[in-house]
């Protein structure tokens, strides 16, 4: 009875603080009485659950399910974050928490680390990718997930940790010390050549444009950059007035970036630069690709509507929904969408419409019928709608199969841990090549391994088979039939050979990183990236870059490249920091 006077409390002081804040906004009677009703029923229902149920009930789980379950009907980014999920929250908007610097995913019984951040705890205490967690402080982790084994290495920093690793069939004890993990923005930044500057840029995290200043600066005074390619591929965006200071660095003070409108009027407001710019000249190109969110894509699109600098990549993601965090009760919080943002030409880049969704609950893409033109300052045409639409395309080719097979099921992987146990050092990253040699000891080690899988056009063979056979054809057509089954199926030695060059890629990105961490792999991948080479062509061409900013040239396709983007945050939506 204790817990239900506690629920029934808290939900009758949301009625009334609901009800006191639609009087302010939502001004009709009829949606405060229909609040009022709902909720009571809730209680009531809360209630007789509670009573009458067969089996006791975990009135936090309830409660947490039901509003999961209703945040979404609404959007994907409207989010509920209870007392134990602040960590998470956190973490999210400040890219910081206390941990051991590292990434790991579930495999098999136990969890095994995937990444390690240079400089941190498991760093410093030896750890490598590979290496199997089976303990924390004499606690098994057998069965347990990849979040479960999160919460635990988690904690405050300059506590202890003692972990029991399994290497090599080997069991090895590691004590560490929690430290504030901050996950660098900028993971890399160099010179590309003797006059353009490169910045990978990952998150809007609090903060992050402070070390996007500081590596555009290097690039300037210390290393003499007359041009700059931002890459903000694969960034899912974050703080949005971070995205305004990155756009502050590149244009005067007193520029409109984007302006906010939702139903509170009190919310909607119009975010201008306001500090001296670091470079209002230098030749500026902004990657883009399909995994480019939020902030990334106020960035471009501001950059583009400014006529500051060249969009080149692909589409990008299209979310044009701002969140803002409320606190709620007993340290609860949550992220809720109150607005659409709006870009210097007065454009949104929202794609999808979660407001008027299909009968199976599924939302659509904006309909070309309600996507309009607008104008950059310059007189440029560009639309709304749908992302941000580069100047210049570059569509990069998919994976193989086989490449994504070996990727997805950690075969990749798995001899990237063995070849580091056997090779003490490579050569450094962009000079590093996989040895010839090596490959053949990578096709052995699949055989012992009896690596197998089925393609796409298999799987669909085999369904045909099976309705030919359901509807009586095949028996009158099995040589025909026969024969087909057997022109499409794969070799897997074939596979190998024909797809030899994406899968070498893979295998280096993986091993590079090993040796030189995130920063190394992103300085190797770079020498065979298409969209790179695109960019320094632009920037190269003064004729090019001037009559496209000027809306003199018209935006240029580029054929599908044979060339593959070797990570994504596709591959990596499994690994969990810690």
């Amino acid at each position: 009875m204790k817990k239900i006077r506690i629920i029934r409390i808290v939900l009758l002081t949301l009625v009334i603080a609901t009800a006191t804040v639609s009087l302010g906004f939502l001004k009709t009677e009829s949606n405060d009485f229909k609040l009022a009703k709902n909720l009571d029923i809730y209680f009531s229902l809360f209630r007789e659950l509670n009573t009458f149920y067969v089996d006791g009930i975990d009135p936090d789980k309830l409660v947490q399910t039901s509003i999961d379950e209703m945040l979404k009907i609404l959007d994907p980014y409207t989010v509920y974050y209870s007392e134990d999920d602040q960590g998470d929250f956190r973490f999210m908007t400040t890219g910081k928490y206390g941990g051991i610097g590292s990434l790991i995913r579930k495999t098999g019984d136990y969890v095994t680390l995937t990444q390690i951040y240079k400089g941190f705890p498991a760093d410093k205490a030896g750890l490598k990718a590979g290496d199997k967690l089976k303990s924390i402080d004499g606690f098994s982790l057998k069965g347990l997930n990849a979040d479960e084994v999160s919460d635990k290495l988690k904690g405050d920093p300059n506590t202890d940790i003692s972990l029991v690793i399994e290497r090599e069939g080997s069991d090895i004890t590691r004590t560490l010390k929690r430290e504030r993990i901050a996950v660098p923005p900028v993971p890399f930044s160099g010179m590309l050549d003797d006059e353009v500057g490169y910045i990978r840029f990952t998150n809007f995290t609090q903060n992050c444009s402070q070390d996007v200043r500081k590596a555009l600066l290097t690039l300037k005074e210390e290393h003499g950059a007359k041009k700059i390619i931002l890459d903000l591929r694969n960034n899912p965006g974050g703080l949005l007035t971070e995205a305004v200071e990155i756009v502050n660095l590149f244009v005067d003070a007193g520029q409109e970036v984007l302006s906010t409108r939702g139903k509170v009027d009190k919310f909607d407001v119009t975010y201008k630069t306001t500090r001296k710019p670091v470079d209002v000249e230098i030749p500026l190109v902004v990657m883009i690709n399909r995994n480019s969110a939020s902030a990334s894509e106020i960035v471009a699109g501001a950059i583009q509507d400014l006529d500051r600098g060249i969009i080149v990549g692909q589409r990008s993601y299209g979310k044009g929904l701002v969140q803002i965090s409320r606190p709620l009760s007993y340290n609860a919080s949550l992220k809720v969408t109150t607005a659409k943002y709006y870009i210097p030409s007065g454009r949104c880049v929202q794609a999808l419409d979660f407001t008027h969704r299909n009968e199976d609950g599924s939302v659509g893409m904006i309909p070309d019928s309600l996507i309009s033109e607008f104008k950059t300052r310059n007189g440029r045409t560009v639309k709304d709608g749908g992302g941000i639409i580069p100047d210049y395309t570059v569509e990069i080719g998919q994976l193989s199969q086989v490449a994504a097979e070996l990727y997805l099921r950690s075969y990749i992987f798995d001899y990237g841990t063995s070849y580091f146990w056997r090779n003490t050092s490579i050569d450094e990253p962009g000079v590093y090549s996989f040895p010839d040699s090596a490959y053949e000891d990578f096709r052995n080690f699949l055989k012992d391994r009896n690596f197998s899988y089925e393609t796409g056009t298999e799987d669909a063979m085999d369904r045909l088979l099976d309705a030919a056979k359901r509807e009586k054809y095949y028996e009158s057509n099995r040589e025909l039939f026969d024969n087909l089954k057997l022109q499409l199926e794969h070799k897997l030695e074939n596979d190998l050979i024909s797809f030899k060059n994406e899968i070498i890629q893979l295998l280096e990105d993986d091993i590079v990183g090993r040796y030189y961490y995130e920063e190394g792999s992103i300085k190797h991948n770079i020498k065979d990236d298409k969209q790179i080479e695109k960019a320094i062509e632009v920037l190269k061409n003064k004729a090019i870059y001037s009559s496209t900013l000027k809306g003199e040239a018209g935006s240029i396709s580029i054929n599908p490249l044979s060339s593959v983007t070797v990570k994504t945050n596709n591959f990596n939506e499994s690994d969990i920091s810690c």
